[in-house]
């Protein structure tokens, strides 16, 4: 067992990240403190720490925010040392120098480096001053909306203005002309001042088709920083990463030799000791522009880790303890390919909203041949409302770029996650879109290839009759498997009909309603053959897998070539199967069965127009209106909020209320019913 470096530290922070350095402390031989809020009584973080500590109610103002608990906490359990994680207090100078004050070692770098990297404004003039590209833009805080446009002018359209203590999107607005500088302004100041407490802003160049790259940069008490390559963190929806991947597949060994010296340059200008992370924004002619500088582990770290074979919290450690960086530069080696998913608690098909409650299963794929996941959660557990939708980060590591995509297409396809919706569709359907397979992409991309919003036709099958065949298979194997059952009739055996009707809910690439292919299927050997009848003739698909009835994944060889991993639900003859973001639902009958089934009438939707439904589940923070009263249409009604987002509903026409059915304050579900309008 490697030495600890400490007897004792403690975890400032939840979750997944928790208990990813709770892990590499274990490694260590370091004992861990955990610390909880009341929503967090049963979390996974709270069960792997050697102790753990209560700090307040569920929402973060009221515990993982609180300096004053965290240190007391310390002190309590004797924790020599404190690690933030990422978010509640990681970039939090004043945390930082309280610590260090107390005697307590801050696992991070020193009050004064993150102090000068967390004001944008002060840090684009320490970059400038290292010699580090920066936009060009007005570095000073911009006093009102007519001195706005005219520095716009000045540097020319289109331009970005930023709050200076921005993040996560707040606080920024793209312009294209004087018109929406000055609307964007104030709008900028607005948000600036909710979220962030600081209403200053700037203004700098925007990039056209940018990227989004960093360096990964480690520094020791020492003097000595070097740079772990950078990460491309390009595929982002409203400014929140993705997806993200080491190396880029854009930048050349030049540009990333250039960068990842600039990085190191205003590493060591703030004398920074610890894990951190220099970001860029990168131009089509790989021009590349400081941005900010996280002074903390970034969620993505692990791809970092999987391309240097350097654990870097093991290394924030060393750090802190005092110890210089065990490598230069020159031996920090880039080996193969890595990709990360963020795996949220968010509904994609509903516009991305948090999706709370209790994970009825979850089974993440085996963490062996380069997969691996970082989770805070268990099947059982819950996904709270006050806090971020990480559920985990899939990550995978292939010798190159394709092999890591084909890796993490088989890894998506495998995560088992019921009971909540999840980010998987989502992320499976961007692993087979052509322009990100090949390198082609921007931080405009989602925005550009999805510009309506994903929805259930966003992706369409590669091949849908596969998915009719592998419907019939499975029919086909549970019938087999009743088969078995003893006691049937001599001469009256249970005998299994050859053909099928696959009834799907929309012909393929049509409008229609319903649409029937016929099956049929033959066995050899214990191999099985299913034949397609399409609008184009038949189709013949050579099935071999060990698929038993009861098990959602279904892992098959087509054709004796190529290698799938679907999931799928059967309700009695109805199957839902989910392949590579493409969702197929259909019911597998007799012939005779489908052609009745076509007679069905179909059954009208209930006239939901006269109501109000939560679109999530979540706090309803405010009740705008009264039973009787007259709204008109766009009025707010509600506002509702769970995990850092609150989703305000509008009226979608005049009308009257004429019944609330909840209370301010309630806790909501998905689609349950507010209000009922006249």
């Amino acid at each position: 067992m490697t030495k600890a470096l400490f007897k004792k530290i403690l975890i400032a922070n939840r979750g997944e990240i928790a208990c990813r350095i709770i892990a590499t402390a274990q490694r260590l031989g370091i004992k861990t403190v955990a610390v909880f809020s009341e929503a967090d009584r049963e979390a996974r973080h709270v069960r792997m720490a050697d102790e753990a500590v209560y700090i307040g109610p569920a929402p973060s103002r009221d515990s993982y925010l609180l300096i004053e608990r965290i240190i007391q906490a310390c002190k309590d359990t004797g924790a020599e040392a404190v690690h933030p994680g990422y978010g509640f207090l990681s970039e939090n100078a004043e945390f930082a120098e309280r610590t260090e004050a107390q005697g307590i070692i801050f696992i991070g770098p020193k009050f004064a480096a993150i102090a000068a990297m967390g004001d944008k404004i002060a840090s684009k003039k320490l970059a400038l001053a290292a010699k580090v590209n920066t936009i060009p833009g007005y570095n000073e805080v911009v006093d009102g909306p007519e001195e706005a446009v005219k520095i716009a002018q000045g540097i020319g359209y289109p331009v970005m203005i930023k709050a200076s203590a921005g993040g996560g999107g707040k606080g920024l607005r793209v312009a294209n002309n004087d018109a929406e500088v000055l609307s964007g302004f104030v709008t900028c100041k607005t948000e600036a001042a909710n979220n962030f407490g600081d209403d200053r802003v700037f203004i700098e160049k925007f990039i056209v088709e940018p990227r989004h790259i960093e360096i990964q940069v480690l520094g020791d008490a020492y003097g000595n920083v070097v740079y772990l390559w950078e990460r491309e963190c390009s595929i982002q929806r409203r400014h929140q990463k993705v997806i993200e991947e080491a190396p880029s597949p854009f930048i050349s060994a030049a540009t990333r030799k250039s960068m990842g010296e600039q990085a190191v340059a205003l590493a060591k200008a703030v004398q920074y000791q610890s894990a951190g992370t220099v970001e860029f924004v990168v131009g089509a002619d790989q021009s590349f522009y400081f941005l900010e500088m996280n002074t903390r582990l970034q969620v993505e770290h692990p791809v970092t880790e999987a391309i240097t074979g350097l654990d870097l919290v093991e290394q924030m450690i060393r750090i802190a303890a005092g110890e210089k960086l065990a490598f230069t530069q020159e031996q920090i080696q880039l080996n193969g390919w890595a990709m990360e998913c963020r795996i949220n608690a968010d509904d994609p098909f509903r516009n991305f909203l948090p999706s709370t409650g209790r994970l009825v299963k979850y089974h993440p794929p085996e963490a062996i041949n380069g997969v691996r996941v970082d989770t805070g959660v268990f099947e059982g557990g819950e996904i709270p409302m006050y806090y971020d939708s990480m559920i985990a980060k899939l990550i995978v590591h292939g010798a190159n770029r394709q092999e890591a995509i084909e890796k993490m297409r088989s890894a998506l396809n495998e995560f088992v996650i019921r009971g909540i919706h999840s980010t998987i569709p989502f992320q499976a359907a961007l692993f087979q879109h052509p322009r990100f397979v090949s390198g082609d992409f921007n931080t405009g991309f989602i925005a550009e290839e999805y510009p309506e919003g994903f929805h259930h036709d966003s992706v369409q099958p590669s091949d849908p009759y596969l998915f009719a065949a592998l419907a019939t298979f499975m029919r086909h194997r549970y019938l087999e498997h009743i088969q078995l059952i003893d006691g049937q009739l001599v001469g009256h055996e249970m005998v299994i009909a050859k053909r099928f009707m696959v009834v799907t809910g929309r012909r393929v690439g049509s409008s229609d309603d319903q649409y029937n292919l016929p099956t049929r299927i033959e066995q050899k050997n214990g191999a099985y053959t299913i034949f397609v009848e399409g609008e184009n003739g038949i189709s013949h698909y050579d099935i071999a897998s060990n698929w038993r009835p009861g098990t959602i994944i279904l892992q098959a060889t087509i054709n004796g070539t190529r290698k799938l991993t679907a999931q799928v639900v059967r309700r009695d003859i109805a199957y839902h199967l989910v392949l590579d973001g493409a969702q197929y639902d259909c019911i597998v009958l007799s012939p005779f069965g489908g052609a009745m089934q076509q007679r069905m009438p179909i059954k009208a939707l209930p006239d939901n127009s006269k109501m109000l439904f939560s679109p999530m589940p979540g706090l309803l923070t405010q009740l705008c209106v009264k039973a009787g009263e007259t709204v008109i249409a766009g009025q707010k009604l509600v506002a509702i909020e769970a995990m850092k987002m609150e989703n305000t509903l509008l009226a979608a026409q005049d009308g009257v209320v004429s019944e609330l059915l909840v209370q301010q304050g309630d806790s909501l579900s998905v689609d349950q019913i507010i209000m009922r309008f006249q």
